[in-house]
């Protein structure tokens, strides 16, 4: 049973029949995604409900971009019209050019359904929260259509980190995302307008998939949104970073798309036996073999593979990791990123520790004499709690009244 937050105007209907609507923030348990089970009738008393009415909700599906284009091919749109529309929404723009105005351009019956699709664009995802942070990045709680939350960040030097699931179901050990499980996968329309929401604070140039959820397991929205992103959204290809855990469908997908993204794998530590520890819903692929396919992919786009090390003081900081990292990647298209952990404190089942700052630039330069190219990265939102799903778990802590 999860717990969250439904949006304003969905509807619930008791199972007796008696339909009524519901205000945002009134607290749900929901079963692993399916219906709404219960609401409180009255005050949630050490996170449970005192009493609770069973109803069923009918949420409609957030739009995906296949139905935002045959909306407006319903409407007469022809594919230049389409284009417009879509470019004029994902990077902000006007839709009259220098050339030619919108109102001599695009279909009448196009115009008059703007206004609206536009509105309701703009309520796939609105913002929650902002928490600045000193490196000039932001943590934004986004909040969804159907009330539901997900993370992005405002990273420095013009890039985003996008969410592409609520929730999580590869469960790394380390990760408060996954402690919920998967509540449900974004839609395609609902991960490009965290973009928009982005690039309606500041400039996007790109565009990491990194945020909560494991991007392979959502593969057709996650593509759409980049085929989109690359192709009417003006971000270079490379600057596209499709994140994963290592699943044998992205090394099969990614190929074959229009736009190749680049590619960044958690790999977390060399030893096989770790990695299922760290990482136990993860699809079980040896670090080596992980690292080979990874390998085939950024020779076949001339883009290198981002590994991504998620720093844990005790645990992966060893020598023997150091001499795996070596023996793995030497003579690899590789790039290193070694990512402190970002803490998560007062919560049980949380001990991990980010090892010393020194003792992580020693690492870092101890892996570029053995020549692999290493970054020791901060990660954003350590200076304000915010990582790995912690404003999330925070706001819906905080409504239901949970600390």
């Amino acid at each position: 049973m999860y717990r969250y937050i439904i949006g304003a105007g969905v509807r619930l209907r008791e199972t007796a029949g008696c339909a009524q609507p519901f205000t945002a923030g009134t607290a749900v348990a929901e079963n692993k995604g399916r219906v709404l089970l219960a609401v409180p009738h009255g005050r949630w008393r050490s996170g449970r409900p005192a009493a609770c009415l069973t109803l069923r909700a009918t949420i409609r599906p957030a739009m995906r971009l296949t139905q935002l284009r045959q909306r407006l091919r319903d409407l007469g749109a022809a594919p230049c019209h389409e284009g417009r529309v879509l470019r004029a929404w994902v990077q902000g723009r006007s839709l009259d050019t220098k050339r030619r105005r919108a109102d001599d351009f695009l279909p009448l019956a196009v115009r008059d359904e703007l206004p609206g699709l536009f509105n309701e664009l703009r309520g796939l995802a609105r913002v929650h929260s902002e928490h600045p942070g000193e490196d000039s990045s932001a943590r934004l709680l986004v909040a969804l259509a159907d009330g539901q939350t997900v993370e992005s960040v405002l990273l420095p030097r013009d890039g985003v980190c996008v969410s592409t699931q609520v929730g999580c179901a590869v469960g790394c050990v380390f990760c408060m995302t996954g402690r919920a499980g998967l509540l449900r996968q974004l839609s395609s329309a609902e991960i490009v307008a965290q973009v928009v929401l982005a690039r309606s604070r500041r400039p996007v140039k790109k565009v990491v998939f990194m945020g909560m959820g494991e991007p392979a397991h959502n593969l057709d929205n996650v593509l759409d949104a980049i085929d989109l992103l690359g192709v009417e959204g003006g971000i270079g290809h490379k600057n596209l970073v499709f994140s994963t855990v290592g699943d044998r469908r992205v090394f099969e997908r990614l190929p074959q798309s229009t736009v190749k993204p680049a590619l960044a794998l958690s790999l977390h530590t060399t030893d096989h036996e770790l990695r299922r520890r760290l990482l136990p819903k993860a699809p079980d692929i040896a670090p080596a073999e992980l690292v080979e396919l990874g390998e085939a992919y950024a020779r076949r786009t001339g883009y290198p593979i981002q590994y991504q090390w998620t720093l844990l003081e005790g645990i992966n900081d060893s020598e023997a990791e150091l001499e795996g990292i070596a023996r793995l990647l030497a003579g690899k298209y590789a790039v290193m990123n070694l990512i402190p952990y970002n803490s998560v404190e007062g919560v049980d089942g949380f001990d991990y520790r980010r090892p010393s700052w020194e003792r992580a630039a020693d690492m870092a330069r101890r892996l570029h004499v053995r020549g692999i190219l290493t970054k020791l990265r901060h990660s954003a939102g350590q200076d304000v709690e915010g990582g790995c799903g912690q404003l999330r778990a925070r706001a819906l802590g905080a409504a239901v009244g949970l600390s």
